[in-house]
């Protein structure tokens, strides 16, 4: 038998668990051809293996707003994942034979199926230093125009986000370690995605907690669970496959080549959603009769 692994460094200022305060997440999956993901998935982590159902693979890109309370305060983040539906080649004798449906509600209750992370885009510089230093996330800056369901706007459920490009500065200038990073954002865009879910019925799926794999300079495949509290909103788009649209605008990156070499005209299986609920409201105010003479 061999001896037990020991835990990542969790360098400082960093302190794990990472507590979120408020979550909202799209994630919109494709069912692609399986040979062009493996050759993808053997590149960026060579330990894992692509998940098939039925002879496909699984990719996903998700959106995610979060807020982080901090002792300074607090912090808004925005950032897309690009991933592979994959698994650890070692434990593949351990894995139940599932249906994307059944895997998108959350019938794989070893969470080895996990999201194999290829690209990821962010826009808070301390964000994607985390994501870098204690995940080994491949993640790089970015900014985001949205527009997405919201208890202060108007009805309906349609996410529309927009992935501009960035850079990371600091204070004194660019890539200086001396003043705190900032964001420069370039007029560039990425990629859009748009999934209109109006009038279609979700089912609750309890995928939690979802495993993100990343793999270290030096070789090692990682793996760090994310806990959410509250069953997510699967929505089947078999018979909806107008309801999604991906545009890619930057085809000769290499977030634009995966997007194009993967998923190319294929439509969306299905798609996901979170939104933390509210934890307060500020009322609508009314008049008070004044005191008479």
């Amino acid at each position: 038998m061999s001896a037990p692994l020991p835990l990542p460094p969790v360098p400082d200022p960093f302190r794990l668990p990472f507590h979120y305060g408020a979550l909202h997440q799209l994630g919109i999956d494709w069912l692609v051809d399986p040979g062009p993901v493996r050759d993808l998935l053997a590149k960026h982590h060579p330990d894992l293996t692509a998940a098939e159902f039925d002879g496909r693979a699984l990719v996903s890109l998700n959106y995610q707003l979060y807020f982080a309370q901090y002792p300074f305060g607090g912090g808004i983040t925005q950032e897309i994942e690009y991933s592979v539906i994959a698994f650890p080649t070692a434990d593949r004798d351990r894995l139940p034979e599932l249906t994307y449906a059944q895997y998108a509600q959350g019938w794989d209750q070893t969470k080895l199926l996990g999201i194999a992370r290829i690209h990821v885009v962010c826009d808070n510089p301390f964000a994607i230093r985390a994501g870098r230093e204690l995940y080994a996330e491949p993640k790089r800056p970015g900014w985001f125009e949205v527009t997405l369901p919201s208890l202060n706007g108007p009805a309906g459920d349609t996410w529309t986000v927009h992935v501009n490009d960035a850079a990371i500065g600091g204070s004194d200038g660019p890539g200086r370690s001396d003043g705190p990073d900032t964001l420069d954002r370039h007029d560039a865009p990425l990629l859009d995605f748009t999934a209109a879910l109006d009038g279609l019925r979700p089912a609750p799926a309890n995928l939690a907690p979802v495993t993100g794999y990343g793999t270290t300079p030096d070789g090692r495949l990682l793996a760090g669970p994310m806990n959410v509290y509250h069953p997510y909103q699967w929505y089947d788009l078999t018979h909806h496959t107008d309801r999604t649209n991906l545009t890619v605008h930057s085809p000769t990156t290499p977030l634009g080549q995966d997007l194009t070499t993967l998923i190319g005209p294929a439509p969306a299986a299905g798609a996901w959603t979170y939104q933390s609920p509210p934890v307060a409201a500020h009322n609508r105010p009314y008049y008070v009769r004044p005191t008479t003479a």
